[in-house]
């Protein structure tokens, strides 16, 4: 019998793994293995067109695991039963045309091939209920169709698309370079459903051709979770200005990679965990982030909060006027009327604001963070909006001493940030000698102006340059927060909370967790030194040549 070919492993960061599977059919096999029987430590499983991500608690756990995915059989076991989807479908699409005439065939033919496919929900992708699709029987469909040369800015809801070997339908209105062949009236992501996607990684997909025109079934809309009416006699907080940009945040939704559902959650989770930390709520708790001050609140109740993160000085205001200071990292009391004004911050970007009781919103998928790149959880706060305030009963004591200060990113300064090379570090470097590593590793680069929570593109600093970079794409593969991606402009993008969960373009390297706080914190203008180091100890690696 002849042996069984190895996968590929390759590190990501210091907790996660890339398999590299022998091909689709084994990357899906995998993924059901590991759903049936997680790992040890193991917090998310996330497959795509050849590769699969694997997360864990631990350094150590992901270091087993290493040890055993590249053999590990998938045989047997207790596996889901694949459910099967219909999906009716009618094929106008602006694309069916000339799709069909650069394959040579007719539309008629191409819309044959389409329907008689066994589809198979293979991986998420990335919006929430976008799950790429891929025939089971290639006899049927053996086609790779090109992307379009241009993307879409906007492609409709409900479209039906193909690009590659896979199949996927539009969830909601978003930008794509997929060719379209139809559209179809089904929803394909209903959070009032018990499983908001339609499709699921494992399902059997069957499009069906239909002739009726299809409107997009959508279901019921729901107020908006901070437009949830508060009682006027309820405590509340009340935003008379939200400044720049004010969200509601936990902790998140680790887990739901598969949905195409980034983690989200607070960016800088010490600084939210800390502020709950002051005022006595527990870690989950729901917080207010702001972004470069600007943010006015006033009390509708005596109220108990704290600030971390940025440095931004608070204002207290009574009724008289009389105004004193909200000392950051401190528990400090508000009366009944009285204002917190948060003025711009000395350092750093984002200021968390925790109310005793937490910011009670409505939860969506377990969580009450605002998703900026899905749109889930609660809309950007608005001025005039009242901010419902949870039960106060059996909390923990305020705290009393203030958390400790931290050394925040300024414009102009220079912040290091520790990176594990890899898990596509060749896609700037052959080899040691080559020296796009040093030009990664070596210089500065500034923060832009194109920065937000799904991340932060790095333009060269004083003396740098774009990165050398191979040309090409990769397949989709899953990414992690703090990932480093490098697309064809050589100009990296460091992914924060709101990240897609999967991408095409290669990434270099991932920053630690522990820095990922200081990244969250990095305002325009600021400079960032990416310092290699080693994945188990964290030492610097020493630089090319040396």
């Amino acid at each position: 019998m002849s042996a069984v070919r190895a996968r590929e492993l390759r590190r990501v960061g210091t907790r996660a793994l890339l398999v590299a599977g022998r091909d689709l059919p084994d990357v899906l096999a995998l993924h059901a293995r590991l759903r049936a029987a997680p790992l040890a430590g193991q917090t998310e499983v996330l497959a795509a067109a050849e590769t699969m991500l694997v997360s864990f608690v631990r350094r150590a756990d992901a270091l087993a695991a290493a040890s055993v995915l590249p053999t590990l059989a998938t045989g047997g076991g207790r596996q889901e039963t694949p459910r099967t989807v219909d999906i009716d479908v009618v094929y106008d699409g602006e694309d069916l045309d000339d799709l069909a005439h650069a394959l040579g065939m007719e539309p008629e033919t191409l819309v044959a091939a389409h329907t008689a496919a066994p589809w198979r929900g293979a991986f998420g992708g990335f919006a929430p209920g976008f799950t790429y699709c891929a025939s089971e029987t290639e006899r049927l469909w053996d086609l790779d169709v090109p992307r379009r040369d241009s993307p879409r800015t906007a492609v409709p809801a409900g479209s039906v698309a193909v690009a590659g070997r896979f199949s996927a339908v539009y969830p909601r209105s978003s930008p794509g370079g997929w060719q379209l062949l139809g559209r179809t009236p089904a929803a394909m992501w209903d959070l009032s459903r018990p499983f908001p996607a339609l499709v699921r990684p494992g399902d059997r997909v069957r499009y069906r051709a239909v002739r009726a025109s299809a409107r997009l079934r959508r279901p019921p809309a729901a107020p908006p979770a901070d437009r949830t009416p508060v009682p006027a006699t309820a405590p509340a907080l009340e935003v008379e200005d939200p400044g720049l940009l004010t969200l509601v945040e936990d902790l998140g939704r680790p887990g739901a990679a598969d949905l195409g559902v980034p983690p989200s959650g607070a960016v800088d989770l010490p600084s939210a965990r800390a502020a709950n930390r002051l005022v006595g709520n527990p870690a989950t708790a729901a917080v207010l982030e702001t972004l470069l001050g600007g943010l006015v609140l006033r009390a509708r109740g005596p109220l108990v909060l704290a600030l971390t993160g940025a440095d931004a000085p608070g204002t207290i205001t009574g009724a008289d006027g009389t105004a004193r200071s909200a000392p950051p990292r401190r528990a400090v009391g508000l009366d009944d009327g009285e204002t917190l004004r948060l003025g711009a911050p000395h350092a750093g970007l984002r200021t968390y604001v925790a109310v005793r009781g937490g910011v009670e919103v409505a939860a969506e998928l377990g969580s009450r963070a605002s998703d900026t790149l899905s749109g889930l959880g609660p809309a950007p706060l608005l001025a005039g909006t009242r901010v419902g305030i949870g039960p106060t009963a059996h909390l923990a004591a305020v705290a009393g001493a203030p958390a400790p200060a931290r050394t925040l990113p300024v414009a102009g300064g220079t912040t290091p940030l520790r990176l594990v090379l890899g898990p596509r570090e060749d896609w700037i470097r052959e080899d040691w000698d080559g020296d796009a590593l040093a030009v990664l590793a070596g210089l500065d680069w500034r923060v832009s102006t194109q920065a937000d929570r799904v991340g932060v593109r790095l333009r060269p600093g004083p003396g740098g340059r774009p990165l050398p970079r191979r040309p090409g794409e990769l397949a989709s593969e899953g990414v992690v927060t703090g990932a480093v991606q490098v697309p064809p402009s050589g100009e990296p993008v460091l992914f924060l909370a709101d990240h897609p969960v999967t991408g095409g373009y290669p990434v270099v390297g991932v920053v630690v967790d522990d820095d990922l706080p200081l990244a969250a914190q990095l305002p325009p203008g600021a400079l960032v030194r990416l310092v290699p180091v080693d994945p188990d100890t964290l030492a610097p690696l020493a630089a090319p040549g040396a």
